[in-house]
């Protein structure tokens, strides 16, 4: 059950990117809004702006126009590093690519952002294990990345975007490279992580049977906006992904 104060929420988001008769409109005035403890589905056409959405409610790039507040905050206004700032300590990134580094173990790979925000490398050792734990990895902490599955680096993946302990996790096609089977195991593990830390989650998706599992669905058309919202079981029936 979340609570339904937003944590996130976008307030009349707008941008676009070239100029003149070549101007083209990624997002139109959308809006849209996460409580604690939620996970949400967005889903839409290949190309319609999810990423770019995500980027920006993420803090890595400004709307041209409207507000993105994090816990009352509106992001759009900080600066670069005040908004770099709270990217590290209250949100969480997961992308369809890894992005693990292969010379570093899955446990140092976790480490990593605690150390660039300058906890001790036995604290952080610490936490990067009770994190892989909760993954169902703490077997695999001392393996490469090489070394690991498909699906394994990408539950490594997440534990390094949950090991800061962020407010809000964004995850942009985190299955997309992934068969079905495994996809559904990696949910699950992003899933239980959602619950038990009563994460606001908002996924980019084109499964639909993974946005079918989530608290509610959000679907972006053409135009940048948002069209029909529903509720996971079955409510993605409809809807363009």
């Amino acid at each position: 059950m979340s609570d339904s104060t937003p944590v996130l929420a976008a307030r009349g988001l707008r941008k676009t990117y070239g100029s003149g008769a070549e101007r083209l409109t990624i997002l139109d005035g959308c809006d849209l809004e996460v409580a604690r403890g939620e996970l949400l589905a967005v889903v839409g056409p290949s190309g319609v702006g999810k990423s770019t959405l995500l980027h920006i409610l993420g803090g890595l790039d400004r709307p041209d126009a409207g507000q993105v507040l994090l816990e009352g905050r509106n992001l759009a206004a900080l600066s670069h590093d005040q908004r770099a700032d709270i990217r590290n300590r209250s949100i969480g990134f997961v992308f369809q690519f890894h992005h693990l580094m292969p010379d570093f173990t899955a446990e140092e790979n976790v480490m990593m952002p605690l150390l660039v925000g300058r906890l001790s490398p036995g604290e952080a050792r610490i936490r990067a294990r009770k994190v892989l734990d909760e993954l169902g990895l703490g077997r695999r902490g001392r393996h490469t990345p090489t070394q690991l599955s498909g699906g394994e680096r990408q539950r490594v993946a997440i534990g390094r975007a949950l090991v800061h302990e962020p407010t809000v996790l964004l995850a942009d096609e985190p299955t997309g490279n992934l068969d079905p089977r495994t996809a559904g195991t990696v949910f699950s593990a992003l899933e239980e992580a959602q619950k038990n830390r009563k994460l606001a989650v908002i996924l980019v998706t084109h499964a639909r049977e993974l946005a079918d599992r989530c608290d509610r669905i959000a679907a972006l058309v053409a135009g940048g906006r948002f069209g029909r919202e529903g509720s996971g079981q079955g409510a993605a029936g409809g809807m363009t992904f």
